[in-house]
C-alpha cells in the first residue's frame, strides 16, 4: 500500500515538473520506511536532479544507511547521490565525491553482493582517468557481473551494460580481443543494442574516442534504476 502511495505521488511531481523542498520530505519519508527499495531511492534522486538538492539528498542517505547499516541499497544509492552530484562540481571536487560514491558501493558489497553493485562499483571505477590505475579494479567488479548475468536463466535487458563495461574496461586496459569478444557476446545475447552495435562498428582511435567520450565524468550518467526494477 505504501509503494502504491508512494508512486502516484512520484507520478504528479513528475507530470507537474515540480520537486521542491517539500515534495523532497514526502519522498524521504516514504524512503526512509523502505530504506531497501531501489524504486523508491531512485525516484527520490530524479527528483532531487531535478531540484539540485544533491547537498540534502547526501545528508539523507547518510542518515538512512545511519538507521539502517545493513541496507545493501540505501549504501548503493549513498553513493549514487555522490554521482548525481558529480556533474555540477568542479574538477577538484568532483574527484572527491568520485571517490566517496566508491566507499559507498564497497560497503554496499560488502553487505550482501549482487550484479547490480558489482556492476555500479566496477563501472565507476572506468570513469578513472588511466593514470590513476584504477581500470582494472573495475574489470574485476565487471567480470563478476557478466558471471552473474551469464548464470540467470531469463536474462534481463539491463544486464548488457555489464558487457559493454566490461568491453569497454578492457579495452582501456589494452586488451582489445577481449573488448570486441565480451561485446559480442552481449550482442548476441541482447540483439539490437545500440550501444553494443556503436561500440563493434568502430576500431583503433576512433573506437577509443568514442569510448573515452562515453567515460567523459563530466557528464550526468544515467543513474535511474527504474529499467532494473521494472524488469524484476
Amino acid at each position: 500500500m505504501k509503494q502504491k502511495i508512494f508512486v502516484a505521488l512520484m507520478a504528479v511531481l513528475v507530470l507537474s515538473g515540480v520537486a521542491h523542498a517539500q515534495d523532497l520530505s514526502h519522498l524521504e519519508a516514504a524512503l526512509a520506511a523502505d530504506p531497501d527499495s531501489l524504486r523508491a531511492a531512485s525516484e527520490y534522486r530524479m527528483a532531487v536532479i531535478q531540484a539540485k538538492e544533491y547537498d540534502r539528498a547526501i545528508a539523507f542517505f547518510e542518515k538512512l544507511v545511519a538507521d539502517h547499516p545493513r541496507s545493501a541499497n540505501a549504501w548503493l544509492n549513498f553513493g549514487y547521490a555522490y554521482v548525481d552530484k558529480i556533474p555540477a562540481a568542479g574538477s577538484i571536487t568532483q574527484v572527491l565525491l568520485a571517490n566517496d560514491a566508491l566507499k559507498q558501493f564497497s560497503k554496499s558489497i560488502e553487505i550482501r553482493k549482487s550484479w547490480l553493485n558489482l556492476f555500479t562499483r566496477g563501472n565507476s571505477y572506468l570513469y578513472w582517468p588511466k593514470v590513476f590505475g584504477r581500470a582494472p579494479l573495475g574489470v574485476a567488479d565487471l567480470e563478476e557481473a557478466v558471471a552473474l548475468a551469464r548464470k540467470d536463466p531469463k536474462p534481463k535487458k539491463v544486464y548488457a551494460r555489464s558487457f559493454i563495461a566490461l568491453g569497454d574496461g578492457y579495452w582501456k586496459t589494452d586488451q582489445p580481443e577481449k573488448a570486441k569478444a565480451v561485446w559480442q557476446e552481449g550482442l548476441k545475447l541482447f540483439p539490437g543494442d545500440a550501444q553494443l552495435q556503436a561500440r563493434l562498428s568502430r576500431d583503433g582511435d576512433d573506437l577509443t574516442t568514442y569510448v573515452n567520450d562515453q567515460l567523459d565524468s563530466s557528464k550526468r550518467v544515467d543513474t535511474d534504476l527504474k529499467p532494473l526494477v521494472d524488469e524484476s
